[in-house]
């Protein structure tokens, strides 16, 4: 009988473990899961006193991370020389628990439990519920690094991506000058920014001769000598009329100091002096040539990631109509626009538009829409899911690259929209009685700032007949040959006029009449669309 009744109380705790479970894993930092889980032990025994103590290697000291104490305030003498896991009960009537619990990288967990505040011994439902919340905790912890590893790799990933989008711009840029003094000063300019470089040096030895003819050098207070000397460097050169050319970089620079550079740092180094050296022997059409072939791949395969991120056809909706078109104003743009099917008659409307448009905005935009989905599992709020989405652009794209972004839930079955505007147009709703509302409650485009700013979000419901409108600046600032913008009022003045036909044939008529006004100009930006009716 007492087993079975262990049993039930067990399985009463099941969903509070898995709760447990997923708070710990919402965690960002092992500050906060350790946190966490002092609120977890605290509430299923109520002691009167509980310590939670962190240290990185059997090595090293135990350390109070992320719970207010002073480590002098507990006996560590029950912690120290345990490797194993390890859990003793009423230590010298001091302590109920301890603890020391083995994480998966070698760290180590100890736990102190004081006295319960009924003053009960730890009894069989506790001392089981005890071992399942260490198994909760150390799966978290699993979970925790697995999800810093899958980070860094998107962070070394990005990086090399921006290093490669980098040297594709240094190459077209340095075809474009005859003059060797500027073509070397950009050059070792750009190989130092690019390789992430303290300084960098280019020497001209005429032939046989053993002192340059000529040097420079970035920055241009570099002692050459520093840079022939270091430990950490690497260096390219070629030959060319009589002369040889010799390019040394020093100390990659990281945030832990210099260091050694990488195999891409030669390969890149490498690239910029075959450029120059094309430039030098005056070989620019046959390299422009080459490199034009080269951009147009990367830009069909970048167009390709587009075109399946782009929806082909859009969910059919019960009670509503959808429509919504993307043209991109080069091969690859930097719009998006989707609508997910959450289940349950939910369903998330999005549109988003890079700042920039080719290959770094659409590889910009497979990161944002492989990120919506993510978070769109776990059921977030939508000003958490765009915090969260905005540290992620602000961590993977560069300092000039941000997203405008408009994100909407409906709830089919209710009419209830719940939205959010980040940095985007406003959104358009056309009520069935003619009256027009603006949408720009949010807050800041994404991947422009990680100040913490708040968004905000606003709720609506959709009555019969009314429409929302959503788009991209491609329409309203379509300009001319006499540099004349279509117009938000113009935009607006065509919603209004022609929002009752369906929404395939208004979006086909607001595309032609964009397309009307600009005439013979070329299409200057993306124009996206996505309009929704209730029917």
């Amino acid at each position: 009988m007492k087993n079975n009744s262990l049993v039930e109380r067990l399985s009463l705790q099941s969903e509070s473990f898995q709760e447990g479970f997923e708070l710990l894993i919402k965690c960002s930092t092992l500050e906060e899961m350790i946190k966490n889980f002092y609120h977890l032990l605290r509430g299923n025994f109520l002691a009167t006193n509980l310590y939670i103590t962190y240290k990185k290697s059997f090595a090293s000291k135990w350390e109070s991370i992320g719970l207010k104490f002073e480590i002098k305030e507990i006996d560590l003498s029950f912690l120290d020389h345990e490797k194993q896991l390890t859990v003793k009960y009423s230590q010298k009537e001091k302590y109920d628990v301890v603890v020391v619990l083995p994480l998966s990288d070698d760290s180590y967990l100890g736990i102190i439990v004081g006295k319960k505040l009924d003053k009960s011994p730890f009894n069989d439902f506790d001392k089981i519920t005890l071992q399942i919340l260490l198994q909760v905790f150390s799966s978290a912890y699993n979970s925790f690094l697995n999800q810093r590893e899958v980070k860094r790799l998107i962070f070394d990933l990005n990086e090399k991506v921006l290093q490669l989008n980098s040297l594709i711009d240094t190459g077209i840029e340095l075809s474009r000058f005859d003059k060797q003094n500027v073509l070397f000063e950009l050059s070792l300019e750009r190989a130092v920014s690019i390789t992430n470089s303290s300084s960098g040096i280019i020497l001209i030895y005429g032939t046989d001769s053993k002192t340059p003819e000529k040097q420079l050098a970035f920055p241009s207070n570099t002692n050459p000598k520093k840079v022939l000397e270091n430990q950490f460097k690497i260096e390219s050169t070629f030959k060319f009329d009589d002369k040889n050319y010799h390019f040394l970089l020093a100390e990659k620079e990281t945030r832990k100091g210099a260091t050694s550079f990488t195999e891409l740092d030669v390969m890149l180094l490498e690239s910029i002096t075959r450029q120059v050296q094309a430039a030098i022997e005056n070989e620019y059409l046959i390299e422009q040539s080459l490199e034009k072939e080269r951009i147009e791949k990367e830009l069909s395969l970048a167009a390709t990631i587009q075109q399946r991120i782009i929806p082909k056809k859009l969910p059919e909706i019960e009670g509503f109509e959808l429509s919504g078109i993307n043209i991109p104003s080069r091969e690859v743009g930097g719009d998006y626009y989707d609508c997910i099917d959450m289940g349950d008659g939910k369903y998330a409307l999005i549109i988003a538009d890079v700042a920039g448009k080719g290959i770094s905005a659409a590889l910009l935009v497979s990161t944002l829409n492989a990120a919506i989905y993510s978070y769109l599992e776990f059921d977030l709020p939508l000003t958490e899911l765009i915090e969260k989405l905005n540290k992620l652009i602000f961590q993977s794209s560069p300092s000039d690259k941000y997203i405008t972004f408009f994100i909407a839930v409906l709830h089919s079955k209710s009419g209830e929209l719940n939205m959010v505007n980040a940095g985007h147009n406003p959104a358009l709703l056309l009520r069935e009685d003619g009256a027009l509302e603006q949408i720009d409650a949010g807050g800041i485009g994404l991947g422009m700032l990680d100040f913490g700013m708040p968004y905000t979000d606003q709720n609506i419901i959709l009555n019969r007949g009314d429409k929302l409108f959503l788009y991209t600046d491609g329409i309203p600032e379509a300009m001319n040959v006499n540099n004349e913008e279509y117009s938000d009022e113009r935009m607006i003045e065509f919603f209004k006029e022609h929002a009752s036909k369906s929404g395939e044939s208004f979006i086909n008529a607001m595309v032609k009449d964009t397309k009307s006004f600009v005439g013979e100009a070329v299409q200057s930006d993306d124009i996206t669309t996505l309009i929704l009716k209730k029917l």
